[in-house]
């Protein structure tokens, strides 16, 4: 399956361009012909089947043959926060796995310990597009700019809202208390785990403390980790 990622192809139009880097792919790259087929995703959920009309190197001309709506739609929504790594390839793995597992919202958070206080978010969002034409997804997560913890706090979240730490205290495990098929926000904190004044302002805005088993986990690692949970215990 040759996999191409169009956002901003119209799903009522019968004909479709390529843009100049995915038609040098297309035709230079694969050497894919007039008459053979490919498949096409918008990042909203539409799967498109489409011929070759033309295969030129800077705008290849496609014909719709046909449109597949909340193509592999999930039946829950994942939103995780996590505080970006000071290696960024770490983060950039997390981004890469959690696409291909599953997950539709990523915010990145500044905490009282970041190591890491910005990042590339176009380069970033390249790496979760390629991931969803890796693993045949219809759906492109939406990726946030930096922002600082207190904030997203603050921000209104229709759904469960969980905060997994280090620190003692009263903890659930996810699987204890995680309503399938709803909506949910995880928050991941840096290296260095949450202060506790974070802890405290996040429990006073309704989230609450998970655990994610006994190891104590690297950022990316529990924030994969949370991934897996939520999609394991949303499976169908």
């Amino acid at each position: 399956m040759q996999l191409f990622y169009t956002p901003d192809i119209d799903a009522s139009s019968p004909t479709y361009y390529l843009n100049e880097e995915e038609s040098r792919h297309c035709s230079k790259v694969l050497r894919l012909q007039a008459g053979e087929q490919i498949q096409l995703i918008d990042g909203k959920g539409n799967f498109f089947t489409a011929s070759i009309v033309d295969a030129h190197s800077k705008r290849t001309q496609l014909q719709i043959i046909s449109v597949q709506k909340e193509f592999s739609k999930r039946n829950h929504y994942l939103h995780i926060a996590v505080a970006p790594t000071k290696n960024i390839e770490r983060l950039e793995w997390f981004l890469e796995k959690a696409t291909e597992i599953g997950i539709d919202e990523i915010s990145l958070i500044l905490c009282q310990r970041s190591e890491r206080k910005e990042a590339k978010v176009e380069r970033l969002n390249k790496i979760i597009t390629a991931a969803i034409k890796q693993s045949i997804k219809a759906y492109h997560p939406v990726l946030n700019e930096v922002t600082v913890l207190n904030k997203l706090l603050a921000a209104p979240f229709e759904g469960q809202k969980f905060i997994a730490h280090c620190e003692l205290g009263d903890k659930e495990a996810i699987k204890n208390i995680l309503k399938p098929s709803g909506r949910c926000l995880i928050l991941i904190g840096p290296e260095g785990d949450f202060a506790p004044k974070e802890i405290a302002d996040a429990l006073n805005n309704d989230f609450k403390a998970i655990t994610l088993g006994e190891s104590r986990l690297r950022t990316e690692t529990a924030a994969l980790e949370a991934c897996f949970e939520v999609n394991f215990l949303n499976r169908v």
